[in-house]
């Protein structure tokens, strides 16, 4: 059975919306994008790098995919991590796309996203990662589909924007499974799925 790890940035507030780029996401009016840029160091680098090499594909909700597909296709090769985005089976959760898909490698998971990776999950193969993608995350939290969370929580409070784990969803225990400080302050935390 293959597991599925969330890969994230979140603040100390809990905010995972638009790390990357100022104009990432800016829904609700969100003005803080590109936060977690500053943050970037060669630790954070070697624990992304880690993190795609042990999993064999990616799993995004569509307003996610879109974003990574209009960008990484694009970006030049010495990016290390070109390549490897562009190589992995992507996974994409959407009532709204059709195929076929414009990133090389995507698969259009069709109907009912929580159904689809349920049975995703029980098919032989490589273990999913998703980045972003929170709204996706918290369907498949609802569900006990998500096995392990590596958060990348910044210190930095941001007071407004999406959370990762928002009001609504039911109560869950973690337990820290492994945990590294950059040289930037950002703690990178690996938390097991434990149960109710």
């Amino acid at each position: 059975m293959r597991e599925i790890t969330v890969f994230n940035s979140v603040t100390l507030d809990g905010v995972m919306q638009a790390p990357g780029r100022p104009d990432e996401d800016r829904r609700g009016g969100f003005g803080h994008g590109g936060w977690a840029q500053r943050y970037n160091d060669p630790v954070m680098g070697q624990a992304a790098g880690e993190g795609m090499s042990r999993s064999g594909a990616l799993l995004f909700g569509r307003r996610t995919y879109e974003d990574f597909a209009a960008v990484w296709p694009h970006q030049p090769e010495p990016n290390p991590f070109t390549a490897v985005l562009n190589r992995m089976r992507k996974y994409v959760a959407s009532r709204t796309l059709s195929e076929p898909l414009p990133w090389v490698n995507s698969t259009l998971l069709k109907g009912d996203a929580e159904e689809a990776v349920a049975r995703l999950k029980e098919e032989p193969g490589d273990d999913l990662v998703i980045l972003g993608s929170g709204e996706l995350i918290r369907s498949l939290m609802r569900h006990d589909l998500i096995d392990r969370y590596v958060l990348l929580i910044h210190p930095l409070v941001l007071g407004s924007g999406r959370r990762l784990f928002d009001s609504g969803l039911a109560p869950a225990a973690f337990e820290l499974t492994d945990c590294k400080p950059t040289t930037t302050g950002v703690l990178i935390a690996t938390y097991q799925a434990a149960g109710g």
